[in-house]
């Protein structure tokens, strides 16, 4: 019998087409050791991440393009190279390559690159979409702090729960089998897995709705909807693959399919995060961030300070006069301009030769975001405004946050 490295010991296994068809009549299912068919969906699911790297890249090289900055790219590219390592991890996990030599250590690749990059990449998204929360909804800044302590949290949850799977033996979560050259991943250590997914995209979505009332160009409620749609439906088709069909990657047809759903899925996530910005960028791109610049302007001055009923629970932008009305508002510039009749295809921009008094770029770079030669004069001694009581956030372009509107949304 023919013998194969696992470690530093030499295990028995049988020749393929044997172990074929023993399994084959074991399990009463067409078993098929790896084939070329399984080189072509690994290389095609590495073209797709390629071509998602190209689009970070991309986002990357036009950092300064307004739209893009607002996406918190540092974020969205963790997110990616997890995807990346849980692909990595996929290969062995779902029966791609013989697993001999290297490939045998089935703990390494399902619980440290299947497993805990797959978790990294849901309690990413978690930490995203908490940093706009925590900035709209909350009425915090999202500091660097934050982003490190965040950060350190998702290691640490992740870590441990991998760790503690490690420390447990093999019999009862994952092993390796030398006389098949396969992994045995037992039933329990399948639903602990699918469990803990669950509750992490179940917090995911409680972010989604809480997220729902955002007003601002940061809203991004309709990719959530898009994103979280996309991840339920891996759930569930990952959930029916382990508890349903348990020797799937026994089967060419169904361990692509699961790998190559897996790769789609993560793919998809990414694009609906930066894609949208990204192609403004290549097709429209001084129109669409005109555009932009002045819808974040109507969230900012002229909706933001209409409002009679401003609570004093975020950064006050203006003093209000005896009859509570807000100087900023009844500016003649800003109060008497319907911006939705501006002519974009004549390039006419309602504050020209850049004497709007918020000052956007200042904003996105943590600098004071108001000229005060350009604000009223009733106006420009107004600490509020010159020194916001709130520092901006590190990932956002905001300086201060008002309370919620008439309507139940909120402004920034």
């Amino acid at each position: 019998m023919p013998v194969a490295t696992a470690g530093l010991a030499l295990q028995p296994h049988m020749d393929p087409d044997a172990r074929d068809k023993f399994l084959s009549g074991r399990y009463n299912i067409k078993v098929t050791s790896p084939t070329t068919d399984d080189n072509i969906a690994i290389a095609i699911c590495a073209g797709v991440f390629g071509l998602t790297a190209m689009l970070l890249v991309f986002a990357w090289c036009n950092y300064n393009y307004r739209p893009i900055r607002a996406k918190n790219l540092t974020w969205t590219t963790l997110i990616y190279l997890s995807t990346v390592l849980w692909f990595l991890g996929n290969i062995p996990s779902n029966g791609h390559v013989r697993i001999v030599g290297a490939w045998s250590n089935c703990k390494l690749w399902i619980i440290w690159f299947r497993v805990f990059f797959c978790y990294v990449f849901a309690t990413m998204c978690i930490v995203r979409f908490y940093a706009l929360d925590r900035v709209f909804n909350q009425k915090k800044p999202f500091t660097v702090w934050s982003s490190l302590i965040s950060g350190g949290a998702v290691i640490i949850l992740n870590v441990t729960y991998c760790l503690v799977n490690q420390l447990i033996s093999g019999s009862l979560t994952i092993e390796y089998v030398p006389l098949f050259e396969a992994c045995n991943v037992t039933q329990e250590f399948r639903i602990a897995a699918l469990t803990f997914m669950w509750i992490i995209w179940a917090a995911v979505g409680v972010l989604f709705f809480r997220l729902r009332n955002i007003q601002s160009t940061f809203n991004e409620f309709y990719e959530s909807i898009a994103i979280f749609a996309v991840i339920i439906g891996l759930l569930i088709e990952s959930t029916i693959t382990n508890l349903y069909y348990v020797y799937y990657i026994l089967e060419k047809r169904r361990r692509i399919q699961k790998t190559v759903v897996d790769m789609a899925a993560a793919n998809l996530v990414i694009w609906l995060f930066i894609g949208y910005p990204v192609f403004m960028c290549i097709f429209r791109r001084e129109k669409y961030e005109q555009q932009w610049l002045e819808k974040l302007a109507q969230d900012s001055p002229n909706h933001a300070f209409n409002n009679n009923n401003i609570t004093n629970n975020g950064t006050s932008y203006a003093k209000m006069n005896d009859n509570f009305e807000s100087t900023f508002y009844n500016d003649q510039r800003l109060g008497s301009m319907d911006m939705s009749t501006l002519d974009y295809n004549n390039g006419h921009h309602p504050f020209s030769n850049n004497s709007h008094p918020l000052n956007i770029e200042s904003a996105l770079n943590g600098e004071p975001i108001f000229d005060g030669n350009a604000l009223p004069s009733a106006m420009r001694n107004n600490l509020h405004i010159q020194r916001p009581e709130m520092n901006p956030p590190v990932m956002f372009a905001t300086a201060g946050y008002m309370g919620p509107n008439s309507n139940g949304r909120h402004v920034i």
